[in-house]
């Protein structure tokens, strides 16, 4: 394990997402927009160890994942501007990217990268037996019925597969003990897949369980669920409006306010009650969004990674210097004169 080269990475990723950020919040990327920032160290920590003919299924926070897997990082740029010469014609946007050279797909569907990957770990353990697959997703995708029933499938078959559960504690909105009954291990353990939990903001953690997963499933081992929880820095997407309240509350609370003061006074619909325990429930996602620990920097990956690696602050500068000119260089050559 190279902690510096994993440092390099996260940082070079993460700095990847803040311009891809920019490029979105000046309108030049449309609809929605996922980052993993908060996600680095789970992300490095498995796909570091990947090698050609393994295979990746990510959900709607790909771009993190696709940029580190090595996919042209200006081919990505040119697919979220729209661009025909896009990495998939300009058609995929942020959630929908698929490389065949690199065996990689993403999808927007909730839980969909479970029956990807099972897919990609049946096709390599007949093709490519050295080969195997990658399975990032949520844990809201826990209650689908295609992930649950992937997880079964790559148990009864023996599949090289690693479904690796992000768990930030958030559905969007939703928290898990809103959605979700009894323990994600004993769900994992009942169907016979190996289950293991790691701290997802240190990538050292991450990658020697990652190591150990991929390993195993090489050697005909079978499928591992490893679960890490992090904390997604940007809440479910940018311009998510909980984070709004978070950070500008002064300039967004008046704005729901009003509306859920309107709501609560206007004539019929529910009763008093109801209405009482509809707006109980609003303030206390709001409050528990305000209690997030986003803003806490030991929930950042990368600066805590960073402070482990501050016997040597020359090297550290260094590398964040030469990965904000790479990452400059790339957002220049993709954005290019037609589109400025």
């Amino acid at each position: 394990m190279d902690l510096w080269l994993l440092y390099s990475l996260m940082k070079k990723s993460r700095l990847f997402e803040e311009q891809v950020a920019q490029l979105w919040q000046s309108g030049f990327i449309s609809g929605e927009m996922h980052l993993g920032t908060g996600e680095e160290a789970i992300i490095a920590g498995i796909v570091s160890h990947l090698v050609p003919g393994d295979a990746m299924a990510v959900d709607h926070r790909s771009t993190a994942a696709f940029f580190m897997r090595g996919i042209d990082p200006d081919s990505l740029i040119r697919e979220m501007l729209g661009r025909e010469d896009g990495l998939c014609g300009g058609q995929g946007g942020h959630m929908h990217l698929f490389s065949r050279e690199h065996l990689a797909a993403s999808s927007g569907i909730v839980g969909a990268t479970g029956p990807t990957a099972v897919g990609f770990a049946f096709a390599a353990q007949y093709l490519r037996p050295e080969n195997i697959a990658i399975a990032f997703f949520g844990e809201g995708a826990m209650n689908q019925g295609m992930l649950m029933e992937s997880i079964n499938l790559a148990a009864i078959w023996n599949l090289p597969v690693i479904f690796v559960c992000k768990d930030d504690g958030w559905a969007i909105t939703t928290q898990p003990s809103e959605a979700m009954r009894g323990d994600m291990g004993e769900r994992v353990r009942g169907l016979g897949v190996n289950y293991v939990e790691v701290d997802g903001l240190d990538v050292e953690a991450v990658w020697s369980a990652g190591h150990q997963a991929i390993e195993r499933a090489r050697n005909g081992g079978g499928p591992t669920f490893l679960l890490a929880c992090c904390v997604h820095l940007e809440g479910h997407f940018l311009g998510y409006e909980l984070m709004r309240v978070t950070r500008q509350p002064l300039r967004e609370l008046p704005k729901i306010t009003v509306l859920l003061m309107s709501a609560f006074l206007h004539y019929g619909g529910g009763t008093l009650q109801e209405r009482l325990a509809g707006m109980k429930m609003i303030i206390s996602k709001l409050w528990n969004t305000m209690k997030d620990p986003r803003e806490e920097a030991r929930n950042d990956p990368i600066l805590r990674l960073r402070d482990r690696l501050m016997f040597d602050p020359g090297r550290l500068d260094d590398i964040d210097h030469r990965a904000k000119m790479e990452i400059s260089a790339i957002v220049v050559a993709a954005f290019d004169e037609d589109v400025r």
